[in-house]
C-alpha cells in the first residue's frame, strides 16, 4: 500500500512517529517519508538511526499553516500525531494547547486539501470520548474537524479518518516508564493516583499496525478505535514490582478514574 508512495508524519520524532517509520522503511517500499516536527534536536537523533536516501526532515510546527503546506507538496498519505499530550499541562497552558491541537488540526486539514493528499489519518486519544480535561476536549475537537473535511473535500481526492486508542505501553511520559525509572533507582515505593484508577493499555506495535490497517480500510469519515484492555492501575504496580509496596498520592487536575474508549449515549 505504501510501495512508491510519499508520506509525511507530523510529531514524526514521537515514540508513534519513530516505531511508524521503522515499519514502513522495513515492511514497505515508500518514495518519500517526511518526519515533519519542531524539535531539531530529535531530528538529530532520528537521522542518526534512519538516514535512508527516501528520509527527509522539515523542522516546522503544525500551528505553521504556510510551512504545512510547503512540506506536504507532492506527499499521498499523511499521519497527523502531532499534539500537546500532558494532562496537568494542558490544564495550566489551555491557550497553547488550543493553538497546537486544535489549530493545528485545521492547519493539516487545510493544507492536506491544497495538496490533494489523498489519505489523512489523525491520532486520538480515549481522553477524547466524554472529556473532562481540556486535553481531552481539544483531542475531540480535532477528532470532529477531522470527520467534518470529508464533507469540505469537494473535487479533491482527499479523505480523512481517525484512529482512537488509550495508553501506549512505554511511550515518553505514561506510567510504564516512570515505574521503570524508579525500581531502577531503587525507591522504596510506587506512586499511585487512586488505588482505583483503570487504563486502556496498547502496545506501540500494536498501535502502529492498526493504523496501517486503517489505512488500508477507510474510505473518508470513520473514527476507528480498537479492542484493547484495561488494567488497573494498582496491579499493573504489582506485576511491575511486586515486592514494592504503593502509596496514594491523589488524583491530579483533569484526571479521570475511568476512561472510556466510546462515549454512552
Amino acid at each position: 500500500m505504501f510501495n512508491d508512495k510519499a508520506i509525511l508524519i507530523t510529531g514524526g520524532t514521537g515514540s508513534f512517529g519513530k516505531k511508524f517509520v521503522g515499519c514502513l522503511l522495513k515492511d514497505f517500499k515508500p518514495r518519500r517519508v517526511v518526519v515533519y516536527s519542531r524539535d531539531e534536536l530529535k531530528q538529530y537523533e532520528m537521522q542518526q538511526e534512519f538516514s535512508q536516501p527516501e528520509m527527509r526532515y522539515f523542522i516546522g510546527d503544525v500551528r505553521d499553516g504556510k510551512r504545512l503546506r510547503t512540506a506536504m507538496r507532492g506527499i499521498d498519505y499523511v499521519v497527523h500525531a502531532a499534539a500537546l499530550k500532558q494532562v496537568p499541562a494542558a490544564e495550566y497552558n489551555p491557550m497553547e494547547c488550543i493553538k497546537t491541537n486544535v489549530h493545528g488540526a485545521e492547519n493539516v486539514i487545510q493544507a492536506a486539501l491544497e495538496a490533494d493528499v489523498e489519505k489523512v489519518i489523525a491520532l486520538s486519544t480515549d481522553k477524547a470520548a466524554q472529556p473532562i480535561n481540556l486535553y481531552g476536549a481539544t483531542k475531540l475537537a480535532s477528532d470532529k474537524l477531522f470527520i467534518a473535511a470529508n464533507n469540505m473535500a469537494g473535487g479533491h481526492r482527499t479523505s480523512f479518518a481517525v484512529v482512537r486508542y488509550g495508553n501506549v505501553v512505554g511511550s515518553r511520559g505514561s506510567i510504564v516508564p516512570l515505574f521503570t525509572r524508579l525500581i531502577a533507582e531503587g525507591a522504596d515505593h510506587l506512586p499511585i493516583t487512586d488505588p482505583r484508577m483503570t487504563r486502556f493499555w496498547i502496545s506501540l506495535q500494536q498501535g502502529v499496525d492498526f493504523v496501517i490497517k486503517s489505512f488500508d480500510r477507510m474510505s473518508g469519515g470513520e473514527l476507528f478505535v480498537p479492542m484493547i484492555p484495561s488494567v488497573r492501575i494498582p496491579d499493573l504496580a504489582a506485576a511491575m514490582a511486586p515486592a514494592l509496596p504503593t502509596r496514594v498520592i491523589g488524583i491530579r487536575p483533569g484526571e479521570k478514574l475511568h476512561e472510556v474508549m466510546c462515549p454512552n449515549r
